[in-house]
């Protein structure tokens, strides 16, 4: 049977999302000083457990996967298997997540794989050199029919792909008019690159790499040509404040983050949104945003367990 063969599942009253986000604003001296504007675009509170960017991009693939099974990827806290697994438990879909990190099959799950497995997502570990290769079509092939799940729907790590770009855009338009610069946390760039084609031709999209390497332009670039046929809007990435990597959170940003939390009531995530908020107090003292700016924060996520505490790794 054809995709196009195939009949859509109706979305579930429990799976439909809270849209738009809401808009705030916040007084922050480090930015007031500066003549600086801070809002913050609540995509935290889209969705309880399909939250912000991941329901975004969910979305447009559950649409597509028509009923099938899911099979997606991420490493021990991603926030994308936990969405992913919260999904086919609503829709009542089996689903498959394989897991960065042989050595884990041998651990006790932490927090966020043993939501996974309580929301019925079945755990496939693999090797780190496998998992690299995960989108090679043979390697795929084999992972696949290893796993009996030949017939699944395949969302790629992070939920990025064309689809999930092209419903990333909704952000932008939402957030058209009501800031110059607009801020969010990137792992794998989809959700960037879908906010910046929803923006103002006056607006642009500042993406906070949390992961080291340097390749996450040249993956905007890409994700906007499958899903547009070319670039579009302006954006930029900027990878300084990854500190050391992805689930690297060392004292000096979990302190920030409680401090966020203190100072404005918002339960601030490490991994994600603690580095952007973080990025935008840095670029705003060295002056990277004249006076009068508005910046609009994208809360992307929201704590969760243990993966707040990946201190150091």
């Amino acid at each position: 049977m054809s995709d196009n063969d195939r009949v859509p599942r109706p979305i579930p009253a429990d799976l439909r999302p809270r849209l738009p986000s809401p808009l705030t604003e916040v007084d922050d001296a480090r930015f007031a000083r500066h003549g600086v504007r801070l809002l913050l675009k609540r995509d935290d509170l889209i969705h309880p457990d399909l939250i912000g960017n991941k329901w975004r991009k969910l979305a447009p693939n559950l649409e597509a996967a028509h009923g099938r099974a899911l099979v997606t990827f991420g490493g021990a806290y991603s926030n994308h298997l936990r969405a992913t697994a919260a999904a086919g438990r609503l829709l009542g879909v089996p689903t498959l997540g394989i897991v960065r990190g042989q050595e884990l099959a041998e651990r006790p799950l932490n927090a966020s794989l043993a939501r996974c497995t309580a929301d019925g997502m079945r755990l496939h570990f693999v090797d780190r050199s496998t998992y690299r290769k995960k989108n090679d079509p043979e390697v795929l092939a084999a992972l696949l029919d290893a796993t009996g799940a030949t017939d699944a729907y395949v969302v790629p790590e992070g939920g990025s792909n064309a689809l999930a770009v092209r419903g990333c855009t909704d952000l932008g338009r939402e957030l058209r008019g009501h800031a110059e610069v607009v801020a969010l946390a990137c792992g794998t760039g989809g959700t960037l690159a879908g906010l910046a084609a929803g923006l103002a031709p006056d607006q642009r999209a500042l993406g906070v790499c949390v992961l080291k390497g340097g390749f996450l332009e040249a993956d905007v670039r890409a994700l906007q040509q499958a899903a547009f046929g070319g670039p579009r809007g302006t954006w930029q990435v900027n990878d300084r404040f990854h500190f050391g990597g992805y689930a690297r959170v060392p004292a000096e940003l979990a302190s920030f983050a409680d401090d966020f939390e203190r100072r404005h009531g918002l339960p601030v995530e490490h991994l994600y949104v603690a580095k952007m908020l973080y990025a935008l107090v840095v670029l705003t003292g060295e002056g990277a945003f004249p006076p009068g700016t508005t910046v609009a924060a994208v809360v992307t996520g929201a704590p969760f367990g243990d993966a707040q505490s990946s201190t150091s790794r």
